[in-house]
């Protein structure tokens, strides 16, 4: 595995990309409210993460993998507690 400064790069981006998540499920651990939350827009996005993931494989970039694979949990993550707390 050897990075370079692009691949420094996208682990930043990823890293604060996937940060934007965080807050949402936060809120909703917290408060047990996922009312505003549709289940379309995570099942979406998760599907085109794990996509992402598919690729950042098969160029063996690790920023993509990683950064697509934690997007993909904390989707994963909404619809579960949506699920539950509905």
């Amino acid at each position: 595995m050897n990075f370079d400064i692009v691949e420094i790069i996208g682990l930043i981006a990823g890293i604060i990309t996937s940060m934007g998540f965080l807050p949402q499920l936060f809120k909703g651990f917290k408060t047990k409210k996922l009312d505003d939350v549709s289940y379309f827009m995570p099942t979406v996005l998760s599907l085109g993460m794990s996509i992402w993931f598919v690729y950042g494989f098969l160029t063996n970039s690790i920023a993509i993998m990683t950064a697509n694979t934690f997007g993909t949990i904390c989707c994963i993550g909404l619809i579960v507690m949506k699920k539950i707390y509905s």
